[in-house]
């Protein structure tokens, strides 16, 4: 038996584990990061109060910024709904997006924590904290949130799927995310990021109508990802292909960079490969 075919193994686990970790502190890092300077934008300074234009433009660099950053290792998730919506469409596996998730709200709770600490104290008031205008029902407020997150979550699909592109998603991601707060921001601030809403939450410990911003972007998501994946451009996995990613079993292979036929095939050669020295012999 050959000593490379003995060790392969071993080597799937700890070249998967090695990924997902790189992958988890990426997702931690950039959520983190967007937390930091997208609420940042939204805190009300009595010299210069923050425009609509000026929330919504730095929404755009801090997305492009977290999805050029991690894109490459993690998928520039960053985003508990986009999580959801890879899940649904059978491109992660559920252990790997609950991962992703714990990143994602703990990356988002340290920044809120961060900004609060660096922010003198009459500024900070509720640290951006998502509520929903007064004449605004609270279904009018999710349905607002469905609409918002599934047209970003359709740019995320859209830029990231190799059938339709190639390159940064950073662009694209990003202006989807400043459309969504032009708009969003007169209704509920616009989260269309769960994490986004759960960070200041926790720092400030105001949960109001919370569970609005999850309801609406989780919401969102699904739909987005139920339309792209299986309506504009269904795959053609099979059923035991989408059971296999969603236990995380084909995950293993793809992120240890090892193919299963590429894999059979090489064994295959040196099979034949050592008939041919023993008939030689």
């Amino acid at each position: 038996m050959e000593p490379g075919r003995c060790c392969l193994p071993k080597m799937l686990p700890c070249r998967f584990w090695t990924a997902i970790s790189k992958a988890l502190f990426a997702e931690f890092l950039a959520t983190g990061l967007y937390v930091f300077f997208g609420v940042g934008s939204a805190l009300r300074w009595p010299s210069a109060l923050p425009s609509v234009l000026q929330v919504a433009i730095t929404i755009n660099m801090a997305t492009a910024m977290a999805v050029q950053v991690t894109w490459k290792v993690s998928g520039a998730h960053v985003n508990p709904a986009v999580t959801l919506a890879f899940l649904v469409g059978s491109q992660i596996s559920l252990p790997r997006a609950v991962a992703y998730v714990a990143a994602q709200l703990a990356g988002a709770t340290v920044g809120a924590a961060l900004l609060y600490g660096v922010t003198p104290w009459d500024i900070r008031e509720t640290l951006g904290v998502n509520m929903v205008r007064d004449s605004i029902s609270t279904g009018q407020a999710v349905a607002v949130e469905v609409v918002l997150t599934l047209q970003m979550v359709l740019c995320v699909f859209a830029s990231t799927d190799s059938r339709q592109a190639s390159g940064s998603p950073a662009t694209v991601i990003a202006a989807s995310m400043a459309v969504g707060h032009l708009i969003g921001i007169y209704f509920t601030g616009c989260s269309m990021n769960p994490a986004r809403s759960f960070g200041p939450a926790v720092i400030v410990g105001k949960f109001t109508v919370h569970w609005i911003f999850w309801v609406g972007p989780l919401t969102g998501a699904v739909l987005a990802s139920l339309i792209y994946n299986f309506i504009l451009f269904p795959d053609t996995k099979t059923l035991a292909q989408r059971l296999a990613i969603l236990k995380g079993t084909a995950e293993v292979e793809k992120v240890a960079g090892v193919e299963p036929q590429k894999r059979e095939s090489e064994s295959n050669s040196r099979d034949t490969e050592m008939e041919s020295v023993g008939q030689m012999a």
